[in-house]
Parts: structure tokens; sequence; C-alpha cells
């Protein structure tokens, strides 16, 4: 004998609609990943190459904390609604990117402080590392690139 089961409320139903919806494969990229120069591009690759290898949908864009201010806000800001699941911002010198970037999502942000002609990249990682509280950026070695394709897989993966 089969039983018989409740009526869904309205809300049980919507709430499926929601979950089917989240399942569907936009095409969308997972992984946003930018940078603060051209010149950032080819320490970045790993990042892009990895997530790549592991079939995670990733976009590459370059954008500068200081100079672009507002485009950075806005990729951010935005990127969630775009089905984005986590931002890679990689930045030398004073590495302001990582923490912009954080500041405008609630996304994952992973920090990739990448070597510059001084200071060893020592400037890029502390800039990464040493955030206010309630703007966490996750923050992988000096041109880590591919760790943190590494670890964004692995936040997408849970």
């Amino acid at each position: 004998m089969s039983e018989i089961s409740e009526p869904q409320t309205s809300e049980q139903a919507m709430a499926e609609e929601l979950e089917e919806i989240e399942e569907i494969d936009t095409g969308q990229p997972l992984v946003g990943i930018i940078m603060g120069s051209k010149n950032d591009m080819e320490k970045m690759l790993p990042a892009e190459t990895y997530l790549k290898e592991q079939g995670i949908s990733c976009e590459v864009r370059v954008m500068s904390a200081h100079r672009d201010p507002e485009l950075v806000s806005d990729y951010c800001s935005n990127a969630k609604m775009r089905g984005m699941k986590v931002i890679i911002a990689g930045a030398g010198m004073s590495a302001a990117l990582p923490g912009v970037a954080a500041a405008h999502t609630e996304l994952p942000v992973i920090g990739v402080p990448i070597l510059g002609k001084s200071l060893g990249g020592l400037d890029a990682l502390l800039s990464a590392v040493q955030m206010p509280p309630g703007i966490p950026v996750a923050c992988v070695a000096i041109d880590g690139a591919k760790n943190a394709g590494v670890l964004a897989a692995r936040i997408i993966n849970v």
C-alpha cells in the first residue's frame, strides 16, 4: 500500500524550484581571476590552467584597484549574482586588489601576491594578508597562482 504524502506548501515548492535552478549549468564562470596589470598575466596563468584541467569554468580580467576602482567594485559586487563561487585576485607592489575585491563581495577571495621589482614580493604578501576584521582574504605564496587555483577548486567542490 502506498503512502499518501501531504501536499507541499508554496514555500516548499519554491525552495525545490530554487534548488533546481541553482543546479542548472548556465555556462557562466565559477571562478573570476582578476589582476591589476597585464604584466601579471603570465604569473596568474597557472590558476587558469589548473581550473580548466579540473573542468571548472573561469574568466580572466585585468582591473586595477587604483586605476579602475569602479570596475573592480562592479565586478566583485555582481560576481555572486553571475554564479561565481570564488574570486582569485593577483597583485604586486601594494597589492590592494585582493582586499578591495573582498570588500565588495561575500564570495571567498584568494589573494596571490606577485613578486615585484623591490622587496622580493614581501610588500604584496603583507598587503594581501593584513586585512581588517570582516574583510577576509585567503592568501597563497608569492607567485602561488597554481595553489590559488587548487584552493578555489577545493572550495567549489566541498
